[in-house]
């Protein structure tokens, strides 16, 4: 989170009720979407219902796992005929930070049915097999 100045007045606090809503609208678009582990992975799904692969961009970098993807409308208009629409068309974008035993290295993706299912693998535990005794000197 970014601090505000004491220098920065009283103008810019006008805007502030703004700053935060394109971050709320863009939740509003999200998709939905559980995540779950077991002692092998972690598993990430997400309903894209009328989301084709390859408007799906999946990255991982730094320990954020990031799905972004349009879902895309088409149109047709003739005459006086009225149409309605109650399905969200548009760009989405989700991210999620994976824990610190999560292999970044190791992820899969499989889209089945409109359900994006992310896996992630999960880090062998370190074995530290250079553990020493170490003396405990009187003083």
């Amino acid at each position: 989170m970014v601090e505000k100045s004491h220098t920065s007045g009283f103008w810019p606090s006008l805007y502030d009720p703004f700053r935060s809503m394109g971050a709320r609208v863009a939740d509003w678009f999200a998709p939905a979407s559980e995540a779950a582990t077991n002692e092998s992975a972690y598993k990430i799904v997400m309903e894209l219902p009328g989301v084709d692969d390859k408007d799906i961009d999946l990255t991982v970098a730094e320990g954020v796992v990031t799905v972004k993807g349009e879902k895309k409308s088409s149109r047709e208009e003739s005459g006086d005929t009225w149409y309605f629409s109650e399905r969200e068309y548009g760009a989405f974008s989700r991210s999620f930070r994976l824990p610190p035993d999560a292999d970044p290295n190791q992820v899969a993706a499989d889209l089945k049915d409109g359900v994006l299912t992310i896996t992630v693998s999960k880090k062998a535990p370190a074995r530290d097999e250079t553990a020493k005794s170490v003396p405990i000197k009187r003083g």
